[in-house]
């Protein structure tokens, strides 16, 4: 299986000509700064092979050993994306080429996939693997290509977050964005605040154990995604989803009474207090989260939620919504917030839309967020019903251990296929390309206990929305689901190999 997921802009295999063969000899070549991206490649191919595999400024001398060798150059690329990259794979050897260090990892992820799928498992004999002789030209459609975690409805500890981001840095995804506060929990130290971790960290959904990352573990999840060239979007929902921090603080709430701690699953009922009198305590809560916050997250993005606020007067909601996205503005960041922002007319300069309402947009969700772009912002796009990644798949298939995942709200159940049938500047009436910053699958955890059931949620329907983000519009509007299927079926024995789970219905309908 030669395919790469995401597909490429441009691919040319030559079946004629002698593979590249990755051998006793094997090495990497990355000079100057793209030396870190060779020693991130070795460590994952010693992973996979046992085999140490050395990683040199300039190549031998030998033109036997150069023919095993693994290039990876900076040099100038003629496309604007700082991802772009070029493949040329021969018998001479494989080379890596791009303008910048994170388009030189792009272009190893899809070595990778190339590279026979036993290349990928950690137990793998030392062996010699071949990879098709192929010319790549490849540069993203869209700068944005996220997935999100909830990790507040379940909690998932360090190490299984950082196992997630090397499954899904296989697909080119880019931003991983973090759901950290909720009504069931708040999974983020603040040191002005204590006990947002301290009472309000302590439960889950079901009763399940709550958590929460120290500022040390955060600062861990961030540096080991930006190795991958990922930027973590951290999200505090605001100023609904707050039952955690009203349990914590009760000078957050109108009456002054702290909430019970919440392990259900219904929403919309919780806010902070716009009242005068707490004025001083929200605004002090606001300033406070979004500072601490930023100093620990140095890419560009705060996500202030602002989503399902349906206890919030609308007067109230728009007050807070202009108070805490100013506080999130002062760091520095720009602020992203579901489509629901969009009643604000006093939103920060280049504020970002993210929509999740369905592929025909339901109720005002259309307006809202065309309304940010009117304002100068711009779209993730996360339809519902087709990007969601915690909506079942059909028939519910058991996960590994044996019982159903997911929900069904958004027009469930929600196919590969039809994860991959759609296009993010069709939805929203005047939302089009130049508007849109890109694409996010979310998995809500409210039924996934385990990183094995993310896992089962996220793979494959994470390779389709990827791929929107990454890959090409089609010219004809209609996208290749069986090329697509072919290449997405081929990724099960990478899948397997790493340890990865998956939903092995969903790829056997594909196959």
């Amino acid at each position: 299986m030669t395919g790469i997921v995401p597909a490429p802009a441009r691919i040319e295999l030559r079946p004629a000509a002698a593979p590249f063969r990755f051998s006793e000899g094997a090495h990497i070549v990355a000079p100057g700064t793209a030396k870190r991206i060779g020693a991130l490649l070795a460590a994952e191919l010693l992973a996979a092979t046992g085999r140490e595999v050395p990683v040199f400024e300039t190549a031998p001398v030998s033109p036997v050993d150069r023919s095993a060798g693994i290039s990876l150059l900076l040099r100038p690329l003629d496309e604007a994306s700082e991802e772009a990259y070029t493949l040329d794979v021969s018998d001479q050897g494989a080379v890596v080429t791009a303008s910048t260090p994170a388009g030189l990892y792009r272009g190893t992820r899809s070595l990778r996939q190339l590279l026979p799928a036993p290349a990928s498992r950690v137990d793998a004999p030392s062996a010699a693997w071949t990879v098709p002789a192929v010319t790549v030209r490849d540069a993203p459609r869209f700068a944005y290509r996220g997935v999100m975690l909830d990790v507040v409805r379940h909690f998932f500890s360090v190490d299984e977050v950082l196992r997630l981001i090397d499954a899904v840095a296989m697909l080119k995804v880019n931003h991983f964005h973090l759901h950290l506060t909720d009504d069931q929990g708040w999974r983020i130290q603040i040191d002005s605040w204590p006990e947002l971790t301290g009472i309000g960290a302590s439960t889950a959904v079901g009763g399940a154990p709550g958590g929460f990352y120290t500022k040390a573990d955060f600062v861990r999840i961030v540096e080991y995604a930006a190795e991958r060239f990922i930027t973590v979007v951290p999200e505090i929902d605001l100023p609904g989803h707050t039952c955690a921090a009203l349990s914590a603080y009760p000078e957050l709430n109108h009456d002054g009474i702290a909430r019970t701690p919440y392990e259900g699953v219904e929403v919309g009922f919780s806010s902070l207090s716009a009242a005068p009198e707490r004025a001083e305590a929200t605004d002090r809560f606001l300033a406070d989260v979004m500072r601490e916050v930023a100093e620990i997250t140095p890419g560009p993005w705060l996500h202030i939620g602002g989503d399902e606020s349906w206890a919030t007067p609308e007067a109230d909601y728009l007050d807070l919504v202009r108070r805490i996205t100013a506080a999130a503005a002062s760091t520095g960041k720009t602020v992203i917030g579901w489509h629901e922002i969009g009643a604000s007319g006093a939103l920060p300069t280049g504020t970002v839309a993210q929509y999740w309402s369905y592929l025909v947009p339901q109720e005002n969700a259309g307006v809202l967020t065309a309304s940010v772009v009117e304002l100068g912002g711009r779209v993730i796009m996360s339809p519902a019903d087709t990007a969601y990644l915690d909506i079942q798949y059909p028939g519910a298939p058991a996960t590994p251990h044996g019982y159903a995942l997911g929900l069904d709200w958004a027009d469930g159940p929600t196919s590969l296929e039809a994860a991959y049938s759609w296009e993010p500047a069709g939805i929203v009436p005047g939302v089009g390309e130049d508007a849109i910053l890109g694409v996010e699958a979310p998995l809500w955890t409210e039924t996934v206990l385990t990183i094995d059931d993310v896992e089962f949620m996220v793979f494959p329907r994470l390779a389709a929305v990827a791929e929107i983000g990454w890959s090409a519009a089609p010219g004809d509007g209609t996208r290749d689901y069986a090329d697509f299927a072919a290449r997405v079926a081929g990724l099960h024995a990478h899948w397997d190999a790493a340890g990865t789970r998956y939903c092995t219905a969903e790829l056997d309908a594909a196959g």
